[in-house]
C-alpha cells in the first residue's frame, strides 16, 4: 500500500510506540527516553484529572518530530500552506490525530500541549476551542501534580486586574477559529480552568460533567450556563482567584530541568507558540 501524499517528507527512520503515543522521528529515541517518559506521565494525569477513560488501547496520538525546523517548515509549508508558522501544530482529521513538531529548546511544552489537545480528542467527540486551548495550557506547565501555575499568566492576569480587566467568558465561546485567539485568550482560556479545577468542588464538578457530556454530543451547550448556575457571582468569584494567582508560590512553575536537548470528526487544528 502506498504513502499518503501527506505523508511525503514525514520523518518515518525511527519509531516509539507507548500506549497511546506513537512517536515517528529520524532521530534515535529509545523506549525509555526522558520526553517519552514524560509524555506517558502525562497521559495519566489527564485521564485522571479530568476523569477521561483511561484506555491504553484507545486511540493513538502520532507525534511527527523533525530533526530541525528547516524539514518542520518545508513540511508544513507544502502540507498545510494557508498555515503560519508555530513551533508546533495538533492537526486532528478523520484518519489521525497527529501532531508535528521539530527538535528544540521548547520541544518540551510544545509537546505536553499538543499531545494534551490530542489525548482530548481521542476520548472526546468535540471540544470547544476556548476549552481545547485552556486544557493544553493547563497540562503544559510540568509539574509533580497537574495544575502547577504558569508564572508568566499569573502575574499578567494579576495586573490586568488591578488595570481594570474584566473576564469575558461568552466572547471565548463564541471563539471558532484558532486565528481568532490572542495570547490573551489563551491566559484566559487558562485562567478558567484552572480556576475550575482548583477554587471549590463545586467548579471542578461542573468541568468534570462538561467533559462527559462531550464524549457522547457534537453540539454541546455552553459550558458558561452550568458554570453561573453553580456559582453565584462567578465573575467575582474568579477575580478573586486569578488576582492572587501569583501569591501560591507552592503552585509556582520552576525552570525545567535539561533532560533533553475512535469517533468521525472534523478536521481540528490547534498550536503553540500562538500570538
Amino acid at each position: 500500500m502506498g504513502k499518503r501524499k501527506d505523508d511525503t517528507g514525514l520523518p518515518q527512520r525511527h519509531s516509539v510506540d507507548a500506549d497511546q503515543l506513537v512517536v515517528m522521528s529520524n532521530l534515535k529515541l529509545g523506549a525509555h527516553h526522558p520526553l517519552v517518559e514524560e509524555l506517558k506521565v502525562l497521559r495519566n494525569q489527564v485521564h485522571d484529572t479530568l476523569q477521561l477513560p483511561n484506555d491504553k488501547d484507545g486511540e493513538k496520538v502520532t507525534v511527527y518530530l523533525f530533526s530541525n525546523e528547516m524539514e518542520y517548515r518545508k513540511y508544513i509549508q507544502e502540507t498545510y500552506p494557508g498555515l503560519p508558522f508555530r513551533r508546533a501544530y495538533f492537526i486532528g482529521t478523520p484518519e489521525r490525530l497527529a501532531v508535528y513538531t521539530f527538535w528544540g529548546d521548547k520541544i518540551r511544552e510544545d509537546l505536553r500541549h499538543e499531545y494534551t489537545h490530542g489525548l482530548l480528542h481521542a476520548s472526546l467527540r468535540t471540544v470547544p476551542l476556548w476549552l481545547d486551548e485552556g486544557l493544553a495550557e493547563y497540562f503544559e506547565v510540568p509539574g509533580a501534580q497537574p495544575g502547577t501555575v504558569n508564572n508568566e499568566y499569573a502575574v499578567r492576569l494579576a495586573g490586568a486586574v488591578q488595570s481594570g480587566w474584566r473576564p469575558d467568558i461568552h466572547r471565548l465561546e463564541q471563539l471558532e477559529k484558532v486565528e481568532q485567539m490572542h495570547r490573551a485568550d489563551y491566559r484566559e482560556s487558562w485562567a478558567w480552568v484552572h480556576f475550575m479545577l482548583h477554587s471549590t468542588p463545586d467548579g471542578k464538578q461542573v468541568l468534570l460533567d462538561y467533559l462527559q457530556s462531550l464524549r457522547d454530543t457534537d453540539h454541546p451547550d455552553l459550558l458558561s450556563n452550568s458554570l453561573i448556575a453553580a456559582l453565584p457571582e462567578t465573575e467575582a468569584r474568579f477575580l478573586n482567584y486569578v488576582a492572587t494567582l501569583n501569591t501560591y508560590r507552592q503552585w509556582m512553575s520552576t525552570p525545567a530541568p535539561e533532560q533533553f536537548t475512535g469517533t468521525k470528526r472534523n478536521e481540528t487544528i490547534s498550536r503553540a507558540n500562538a500570538p
